[in-house]
Order: C-alpha cells, then sequence, then structure tokens
C-alpha cells in the first residue's frame, strides 16, 4: 500500500446533521451533489427519499435523519447529498444519501479515535465506530456498512430493481 492509500483511510469527510457533526471515510463517498430534483418511490420504504438520475444511472437517496432515527430538519440551500459506495453482504450498494451541510475533511489518525458511546445516543450505537475529538467538539464517525447492513440492503436493490422495470419501454 503506497504513502497516498493510507492517508485516504485515515481521511475523513464531515458533515452536519441537525446540531451534530458526523463523518464518513472518503473512501466510501464518490462524490458530493447540491440536492437535485429527487423523484419519490411509491411504497418505498420511509427512509428512502427517492431516485435520483446521475449521468444516466438510476440512485435511490436515502434520508439520513430518519435512517439515524433523528428529527429531520428544513431542506436548506446547504442540504446535499453524498453519493457513496460501499460492500454490504459481499454486495456492492451505490445510493446517495441526503445530509445538512458538508464541512471538511480531517486526517484522523487511528490511536486519536476514541470508542463510540454506549449510552446517552438519540440514534444507535452500531452506527457510530468512534469519536474524534477536534478541539472543543466531537465528531461522531459512521460506520456506514451497519448502517445499511442486512435487509436494508435488500430493501434498496429491491426498489432500484422495480423502479427500472417500471421505466423499461414499451414494446408492441
Amino acid at each position: 500500500m503506497n504513502t497516498e492509500d493510507v492517508k485516504k483511510l485515515n481521511s475523513y469527510l464531515s458533515f452536519n446533521m441537525n446540531e451534530e457533526v458526523f463523518a464518513l471515510n472518503v473512501s466510501s463517498v464518490l462524490s458530493i451533489l447540491e440536492l437535485p430534483k429527487i423523484t419519490r418511490i411509491p411504497q418505498a420504504p420511509d427512509y428512502i427519499k427517492g431516485m435520483i438520475n446521475l449521468r444516466g444511472e438510476v440512485l435511490p437517496v436515502v434520508d439520513f435523519h430518519v435512517k439515524l432515527g433523528m428529527p429531520l430538519t428544513e431542506i436548506t440551500s446547504n442540504t446535499c447529498i453524498l453519493v457513496i459506495e460501499i460492500i454490504v453482504n459481499n454486495e456492492l450498494l451505490k445510493c446517495g444519501i441526503m445530509v445538512d451541510t458538508v464541512n471538511e475533511v480531517y486526517e484522523i489518525e487511528a490511536d486519536k479515535i476514541l470508542p463510540p458511546p454506549t449510552i446517552g445516543n438519540s440514534f444507535r450505537s452500531d452506527f457510530i465506530e468512534g469519536i474524534y475529538r477536534n478541539g472543543e467538539s466531537l465528531i461522531m464517525l459512521v460506520n456506514i456498512v451497519n448502517v445499511f447492513k442486512y435487509q436494508d440492503l435488500y430493501n434498496i436493490k429491491d426498489t432500484i430493481d422495480n423502479v427500472q422495470e417500471e421505466v423499461q419501454p414499451l414494446t408492441e
């Protein structure tokens, strides 16, 4: 592994959700999008906000507030979508997650990551892989695979498959 690969593994993109600051390892983030028009999907799970067309690819958009069990906030001009790609249960999952704002990238060494809290969170602690102290503030490092494991993967894949079947051109 070269120096750039090691640095990438220690790089985390921070973002806000309500008054909390979270971060994802940049290895799972493909891009950051301004909030495009999101098309609603009938009968999709409540955490799936809808879908977007990203350069010809249909991507589901997950409302990260709902997924983490947090109260919803108003969509603003800073609201954006992080396009992520992760391996869950040996399957590739590519989707967008809607967050309030994107902040900056932090280089965080493994020995600076504190264990996740076991009580006092308003969301599931297994979604957090650790805490990083940045001066007086704390940044929660998201375990994105735990957020989307098991049934969610299949719900999202089924939603995509159903939508793609519905938009197939009709043949006579």
